[in-house]
């Protein structure tokens, strides 16, 4: 920790400081000395000799130990050395605020100087290692800070991970699936096989981006989640009908990689392929109190055995997806993101989505 550092209050309140001491130093000599002294003219005393002490130890640490801490002895030390330097500076300048002579005024003060010395001493001592445990109070404030920092990144790191291992669950089944698919429409459907490569090829390219970035622009995320959804639309046929729908101005937003992928699986897993006649899904976003709000609504099986609403972290199931979605917005966005997964109406499950509205200027990114 720097000794900057450990000057960084804001000089009017440590001003304040050295003057609650003065005036107590300044009761105390005024019950020391005789009835006749004047309280008043003992306070402007102690402040001119507070503030001499003050200034004089605040400079030579600085100038002694520049920009590192100094060590308490130190300060003590410092302080009891220039305590009677700035004894006598302050009554020189007390002197002359008065028009006194300053025989007069030394002689008056010799008179008393065991006892005033004393005070001052032990104020100047209790100050410097006031001083001293605040500095050192703030070293350990920021020596947590920087641990918290250094767990956030552990922790971010570890996230990466997870998702790193749920494109790694997820991509193979769906791989194997496609290519499957594509085979047999090879021969029986050039066209559809052709515009199913194109798709898959998308979808591959914004996974790949998405697993080598922090975060990612909506319209990124929407534009995986359209090629996946032509994917399957190939493979359900009429089962399936999808709608995405982002507004221009939330195109921009950023967003954590692959958060939308999990949800729309599940969607399509648990609500939309068991039923027999299929559903349609609709994946939109939208702004709503200064947060960034997804919702991914279907019209299939919808949640059975479960109340209407199910806000909150239990909502989210067992689903490896879920689970990892769980975790990660409780990592990346903390309390200033929520999920829901609520019954949609008349049929299906909607999954909501609430994050801090993150919005950055547009720029012209070019897909690799």
């Amino acid at each position: 920790m720097r000794y900057i550092q450990f000057t960084r209050r804001p000089l009017l309140q440590r001003l304040l400081h050295v003057f609650v001491i003065n005036l107590l130093c300044a009761l105390l000599i005024s019950k020391l000395m005789s009835r006749n002294s004047n309280f008043v003219e003992n306070l402007v005393f102690s402040n001119c000799i507070g503030y001499c002490c003050f200034f004089m130890v605040h400079g030579a640490c600085r100038a002694i130990w520049r920009k590192e801490k100094p060590p308490l002895a130190g300060v003590i030390a410092t302080t009891l050395l220039l305590t009677p330097v700035g004894y006598f500076t302050g009554s020189l300048i007390s002197a002359w605020i008065y028009a006194y002579p300053v025989q007069v005024v030394l002689k008056n003060q010799l008179h008393y100087y065991e006892a005033i010395l004393s005070v001052s001493a032990v104020a100047a001592t209790i100050g410097a290692w006031s001083m001293w445990n605040r500095a050192r109070i703030s070293e350990l404030q920021a020596a947590a800070e920087a641990e918290k920092a250094r767990s956030a990144a552990i922790e971010r790191q570890a996230v990466q991970s997870q998702l790193q291992m749920l494109q790694a669950q997820i991509e193979p089944h769906m791989l194997f699936n496609t290519l499957a698919n594509l085979q047999g429409l090879i021969a029986l459907d050039p066209d559809r096989a052709q515009h199913m490569l194109a798709q898959l090829i998308t979808y591959m390219r914004a996974t790949l981006q998405a697993s080598r970035a922090a975060e990612t622009s909506l319209a990124q995320e929407f534009t995986l989640i359209k090629a996946y959804l032509e994917l399957l639309a190939i493979r359900m046929g009429k089962r399936l009908q999808y709608q995405t729908n982002l507004p221009e101005s939330l195109a921009q937003a950023r967003i954590a990689p692959m958060l939308l992928q999990p949800l729309v699986e599940n969607a399509i897993k648990h609500g939309l392929e068991p039923a027999i006649s299929g559903g349609t899904l609709i994946v939109s976003a939208s702004e709503e109190q200064q947060q960034l709000v997804i919702r991914i609504a279907d019209t299939g099986l919808g949640l059975p055995d479960q109340p209407a609403a199910i806000p909150g972290p239990d909502a989210l199931g067992n689903h490896v997806g879920n689970a990892n979605l769980r975790q990660r917005l409780q990592a990346l966005y903390g309390d200033s993101a929520s999920f829901h997964l609520y019954a949609n109406q008349p049929a299906g499950a909607v999954s909501e989505l609430r994050l801090p509205l993150n919005l950055k200027p547009e720029t012209n990114e070019k897909q690799s």
